[in-house]
């Protein structure tokens, strides 16, 4: 497992460089829907820790994405130039995404202590408002624009450290899981108070949990950042929490291959119905061919008729396959 790991990890690496190389002739709309893509498996990954495989249910995973994404804008913006003149460096820009991903560790750190002794709703509603209180926060900051924004963010983010992140964060959540130290996630999961009873830990575990995603929420922050090149707390609302919920659950609590199939399914199929506004469909019995113009002002409608009906067929997610279930029954 380990050894295939590693070939996992050196091939997605390598993958993500060819595709950086050949992104300078990608549709500018197409290489959108790839960062897209790339941003919202970390996302759903990181969050899929939290509530797929340690059993807890957190609400705030776009509040650290913003800890994580300003933070990341102002060692670019506001450090890199006093460092190297001018507008900065792109050699930075790591740094300032490791920074960013530990401010948003520090921030689950501060909300997780007092509050991942609840459980259930009473957890979600904490992380809600912590996520809420983030975006009121520096919705009231002048040195990072206000309710205005931050503009003029350097364009560092591209498809080999989008790609490269997202192969890191099914990584490194992956070898964690499988870890005999990641096993505790799992007996946290299953059930606790077995688990407290056996000795683990369960407050440390769900803080390591929260702690972990947190972090890889942040990176996903700063790579979004520095390819919109603008953010405002608008973008890191309770919609966008909602939304990285839906993928962990769609594709399958505690399973990381569905959850990023669903990572990449719930960000195409928004588009894909943009498009659909556009068709028209011959009719045999219409002189003229039937327009899906309509489909423009009401795609997201449609797109959340088509969750909860993907959700009602499928409650244990669109992704959780037999084989797996045939395993764990073995267990």
């Amino acid at each position: 497992m380990p050894a295939r790991g590693h070939l996992f990890l050196l091939g997605a690496l390598l993958a993500s460089f060819l595709l950086n190389l050949i992104s300078p002739w990608l549709n500018p709309y197409h290489l959108d829907i790839l960062m897209g893509v790339g941003i919202n498996i970390i996302l759903a990954v990181s969050l899929n820790l939290i509530n797929g495989f340690t059993g807890q249910f957190s609400l705030g995973h776009a509040g650290f994405m913003s800890v994580g994404a300003y933070t990341a804008a102002a060692v670019t913006m506001f450090l890199g130039p006093r460092l190297f003149g001018g507008t900065g460096s792109a050699w930075l820009f790591l740094p300032a995404l490791l920074a960013g991903g530990g401010a948003a560790a520090l921030a689950g750190l501060i909300v997780g202590v007092p509050s991942l002794r609840l459980r259930g709703d009473y957890l979600a509603i904490v992380t809600l408002g912590f996520g809420e209180i983030i975006r009121v926060i520096i919705w009231n900051i002048k040195a990072v624009g206000g309710s205005l924004g931050l503009q003029g963010i350097p364009p560092y983010s591209n498809l080999f450290w989008t790609f490269s992140f997202a192969a890191l964060t099914i990584y490194f959540v992956s070898s964690l899981v499988n870890s005999t130290y990641g096993r505790c996630f799992i007996a946290v999961h299953d059930d606790e108070v077995a688990a407290s009873a056996m000795g683990v830990n369960t407050t440390k575990f769900k803080i390591v949990a929260f702690i972990v995603g947190a972090f890889f929420a942040g990176v996903a922050g700063g790579i979004y950042g520095h390819f919109k090149l603008s953010i405002d707390p608008k973008g890191f609302d309770f919609i966008r929490s909602i939304e990285i919920v839906v993928m962990v659950i769609l594709g399958g609590m505690g399973n990381n291959v569905g959850v990023v199939l669903a990572a990449i399914l719930l960000t195409l199929l928004p588009e894909f119905l943009r498009t659909a506004a556009g068709w028209s469909i011959p009719l045999p019995f219409r002189a003229e061919p039937w327009s899906l113009r309509w489909v423009a002002d009401t795609r997201m409608i449609i797109y959340s008729l088509l969750v909860i009906v993907l959700m009602l067929a499928r409650p244990q997610g669109l992704f959780t396959f037999p084989l797996r279930h045939r395993k764990e029954g073995k267990r």
